[in-house]
């Protein structure tokens, strides 16, 4: 579906973004991507895209080089960014003139999306919330059924009832011949939606794993103590004791929760990087 194969990439020739970065992205799932401000998950995106141009390396996209901008490669992708412009019209009028762009576009998809997210089909974008109109966004991308759609923090602007169907909706359209790719900040957002994860942290994919790999590495667990895990990869003093990660040496089982995975994940990168080593070589 995605590779990128030795990428090389920055805005500053003294300071490259990513270095002979390699990433494979497969169908059928959808991804989170996650790092601090200034990691580059917006700039992949775009590599992926081909907003953004690599200086040196190899990307391909569903069999397509995306800095070639080839009218079925972009029929095949939608682009949900973080800031969103809407055009002087209504939400009709928006999908009679970008609709056909894209040859899988579902109509009763679309007003279907909108009714779940309470938006007047009828309405004029411009005289919506910001809110509104990234509902609208977001089931028109839905709506295309494109192969690959990629959203830049997707939540940002939504309440909290609209994350609740976002999810919702988003879990219903998945399918094994789609791949979404979702950016955020707001990582208890995505908490059972994504899956893979992969972090980034100074110019490097610091893990790309599946939950199910995750937590048989790692546990995510409260220590009821009163003082923390000497073992812990991560601790954070909560009510009644500590929230921890720690290398899962029992085959306890837990769930993963997303923001103490990248905390941990960031904070201890080369412990991470030989726990998931030994994962892939079977030790």
């Amino acid at each position: 579906m995605i590779y990128l194969n030795n990428v090389s990439f920055g805005y500053n020739k003294r300071k490259p973004l990513f270095k002979e970065l390699d990433l494979k992205i497969e169908s059928g799932n959808i991804y989170g991507f996650l790092g601090k401000n200034g990691a580059g998950k917006t700039t992949l995106m775009k590599i992926i895209a081909g907003l953004l141009f690599q200086h040196n390396g190899e990307v391909e996209v569903m069999g397509f080089e995306p800095k070639h901008r080839h009218p079925d490669f972009l029929s095949q992708l939608y682009f949900v960014s973080e800031e969103i412009y809407t055009p002087s019209m209504k939400i009709g009028s928006f999908k009679n003139v970008y609709a056909p762009f894209y040859p899988e576009f579902s109509e009763f998809d679309f007003y279907n999306y909108l009714e779940e997210f309470q938006i007047d089909k009828d309405a004029k974008l411009t005289g919506l919330s910001y809110g509104q109109k990234k509902k609208v966004i977001l089931s028109f991308g839905l709506a295309t059924n494109t192969r690959l759609l990629i959203m830049d923090e997707p939540t940002n602007g939504l309440d909290i009832p609209s994350k609740s169907q976002f999810r919702k909706i988003l879990s219903s359209a998945i399918n094994n011949e789609r791949t979404f790719i979702i950016s955020t900040h707001q990582v208890r957002d995505m908490t059972n939606l994504i899956d893979p994860i992969i972090i980034l942290d100074d110019s490097e994919i610091l893990l790309q794993e599946n939950l199910m790999s995750i937590s048989k590495k790692l546990y995510f667990g409260i220590d009821h103590g009163m003082e923390a895990d000497g073992n812990a990869l991560f601790a954070e003093r909560v009510a009644g004791g500590y929230q921890v990660v720690r290398p899962n040496n029992f085959g306890e089982e837990s769930e993963v929760e997303l923001e103490s995975l990248f905390n941990s994940v960031v904070g201890n990168k080369q412990k991470i990087k030989e726990l998931f080593k030994k994962e892939q070589h079977g030790a």
